[in-house]
Order: C-alpha cells, then sequence, then structure tokens
C-alpha cells in the first residue's frame, strides 16, 4: 500500500477493500466497546487551510480513540502562509510527528508535502480530490445496502472534488456511476477519461438528473457551491436548480434507494429539507462513519511507522 493517501487512483481494489474492512471492524468493536490504543505515542498534526467541523472533530476523535495526540494547526498558524517552501515544512514536519493530514485548496501542496515527507500524509480535501469523504460514503453504502460493484451510484450537481473521486471509486470498485452535471461544470476531464478507460462497469456524465437516478441504488449529491467558489453562490443557484434531490426526483430511483448528502447541507437547495430528513437519507450514518473510516486511514498508516 502506498505511503501516502492523496488520491484513491492511487490504490488497488484490495487496498481500497482494506480500508473498508478495517474501517468496519473498529466501528464493531467500537460498539462492543473496545478500547483502540494502537497509535500510543504517535502523533499526528492537522493542518486545515480550509476550515472544517466535521473533518476536524472527526479526525481528531479518531486519533484520540487510538489512543494517539493531536496537533491542529490551521493556514495561519503555519508557514503555508508566509511563503515558506513545501518541501521545507515537509522535512521539519515529519521530524516532529508521525504522519500529516492536510485540508487545502490545491492539489499540488498535498502532492509536494507527500514528495519530501518521510512520515505519511493524508489528503483530508483539495479541490481536486477527497478521498476520505469518499470511503466513509462508501462504506456508508456497504452498510446500508451490501456489496457496492452489485449497485448503480448516481452523482447528482457539481463535478467537483468529491465527483472526482467518486469517479476513481468506480474504476477501482467496480461500480457503475452516473454522474448528472449541468454543462460547464463536468468533473475534471482526464480523471473522468483515465477512469472510463480502467473500469469495468459504465461511468458516464448526462445532464438529465432523472435520467441519472432512473435505476439508481445510491443518489449522492453535495453543495453547489463549494468552499471558494462562495462569488458564484447567486450564479450557480440558477444553473442548479434543476438538480435538486427532493422528493419528485427520489420517486424515479429504485424503491428502497439511499440518499447521501457529505454535509453542510444547504437546505432546500442542493437537497429539499423534505429528502435530507426522510427515512431514505442515511446522511447522519455517513457522517459518523467518517471517524470510523479515519480510525482505520491512521492505523493502516501511521501503524507501520513503529
Amino acid at each position: 500500500m502506498a505511503q501516502h493517501l492523496l488520491a484513491l487512483k492511487d490504490f488497488s481494489k484490495a487496498q481500497l477493500a482494506a480500508y473498508l474492512d478495517q474501517a468496519l471492524l473498529l466501528k464493531k468493536e467500537s460498539k462492543a466497546g473496545v478500547r483502540h490504543q494502537q497509535l500510543v505515542g504517535k502523533t499526528v498534526a492537522l493542518i486545515f487551510e480550509k476550515p472544517s467541523t466535521r473533518t476536524r472533530v472527526s479526525f481528531e476523535a479518531a486519533m484520540y480513540g487510538l489512543g494517539g495526540q493531536v496537533i491542529y494547526l490551521s493556514g495561519r498558524d503555519t508557514q503555508l502562509a508566509r511563503n515558506e517552501p513545501l518541501k521545507d515544512m515537509a522535512r521539519v514536519m515529519s521530524r516532529y510527528v508521525d504522519g500529516i493530514v492536510v485540508r487545502t485548496y490545491g492539489q499540488q501542496i498535498v502532492d509536494e508535502l507527500a514528495s519530501y515527507s518521510s512520515v505519511p500524509v493524508i489528503n483530508a480535501l483539495t479541490d481536486l480530490h477527497h478521498p476520505c469523504q469518499i470511503l466513509s460514503d462508501i462504506m456508508t453504502v456497504i452498510e446500508q445496502k451490501g456489496a457496492i460493484e452489485n449497485l448503480q451510484i448516481a452523482w447528482i450537481g457539481d463535478g467537483n472534488n468529491m465527483a472526482n473521486s467518486w469517479i476513481q471509486a468506480a474504476s477501482r470498485l467496480g461500480f457503475a456511476l452516473t454522474l448528472a452535471c449541468p454543462e460547464g461544470y463536468d468533473p475534471d476531464p482526464d480523471i473522468l477519461k483515465a477512469a472510463q478507460a480502467e473500469a469495468v462497469k459504465p461511468i458516464v456524465v448526462v445532464r438529465d438528473p432523472a435520467a441519472a437516478v432512473a435505476a439508481a441504488d445510491v443518489i449522492n449529491t453535495d453543495v453547489w457551491a463549494s468552499m471558494g467558489q462562495e462569488s458564484e453562490q447567486e450564479a450557480r443557484l440558477k444553473v442548479f436548480r434543476p438538480f435538486q434531490v427532493n422528493a419528485s426526483l427520489l420517486a424515479r430511483a429504485k424503491a428502497g434507494a439511499i440518499v447521501l448528502h457529505c454535509l453542510p447541507a444547504h437546505r432546500d437547495e442542493e437537497i429539499s429539507d423534505e429528502v435530507l430528513e426522510g427515512a431514505q437519507c442515511v446522511a447522519w450514518d455517513q457522517a459518523e462513519n467518517k471517524l470510523h473510516i479515519h480510525k482505520a486511514i491512521l492505523a493502516m498508516h501511521l501503524g507501520k511507522h513503529q
């Protein structure tokens, strides 16, 4: 397995399954009262240029839950705000901590940190990828619906970092994926092309949300304007309005289809309040599973560096 977790394309099907199996086991054990101590004596640095609630708390709780320690650094607390070369920062941080979790803007930041770091670098979000979130989403799908390779997944909305990582997951894990995006808001074309070339089941982009959910077992969405796109909010509201996940759209999916949202949700924008609060939405289980998948990731990556 790769030392760093930067994008899902860097891992085989078996390696991605190992994260999921470990997370499911850790969750089961936690519910049974097992105290995990795999990372006693270890320290992880959380470097967050982009603020977060769920990602920060779940990574901190995961590390503490494994017996380790956490140092949290916002963007203004690091040399990133002072233009120190990333390679210098990576080499210094590697002397202090056992792993680095980064939530930032450009993918090149985590890639360069990983190039010079002697300890694992975990991508907790960039504008291009969101691998940890998609692993927790897939864990939730498996709990609710069984083996994911047998399912049809629909993505509705912006072709953003979440969509890119779903595309890479589909190519590795072998499930069918249909993405409904407005014209001009497609996923990264290079990521899509590479994934389609490797996929065993269709990965397609369409313009009609109803067509995307017609055979769907799982419907997934996200905010229409991600962090850093606030100036586009009003324009995006108009473009994306037909892509709202609401009761009418949900009725077009398979009976018993589940709805995912990584949160925070803009209620009655990308998802209606009715659907978010409805019985088919599993967003709260999805949010909990961030804790368990983060425990698995930290244990598997930091645990190798004894």
